[in-house]
């Protein structure tokens, strides 16, 4: 009898480790963090000073209602950047005005839909237009 018990013990056990592994493999929970795949300004550019076209991609779609872009400037103060209506699932973009050279950062905060927020930034420099590469 305990032989059978435990043949049936090691069965459960084996089918709970195959569960558990193709869970892991689902698409879904895999990426469970939105990630930024592309960024425009890019991380560490330069970018001339006036209106700025603001865009991150994200590898995973985001809820656009609950998510936010926000502009820090050189002296610390920060502005929230409206976002554009009827962008993809996967972006958050927008406009806005950055006059002063110096360093910048873009903040974000996204809600993965299945309901992991993540938050980073993208630095990225102002110039004069004259001098902006």
């Amino acid at each position: 009898m305990p032989f059978r018990i435990l043949s049936t013990s090691n069965r459960a056990a084996r089918a709970l480790a195959v569960l558990l592994g193709v869970l892991a493999l689902t698409p879904g929970i895999a990426r469970a963090h939105a990630i930024v795949i592309a960024a425009q300004p890019a991380m560490n550019s330069t970018v001339a000073a006036g209106e700025l076209e603001i865009r991150l991609d994200f590898n995973s779609r985001i809820d656009q209602r609950r998510s936010r872009l926000s502009l820090q400037r050189p002296d610390g103060s920060e502005v929230a950047v409206a976002l554009a209506p009827d962008t993809s699932s996967g972006v958050l973009a927008g406009r806005a005005r950055v006059a002063g050279e110096g360093r910048w950062k873009l903040r974000w905060q996204v809600l993965s839909l299945d309901g992991h927020i993540t938050r980073g930034e993208v630095s990225f420099s102002v110039r004069d237009a004259a001098l902006a590469r």
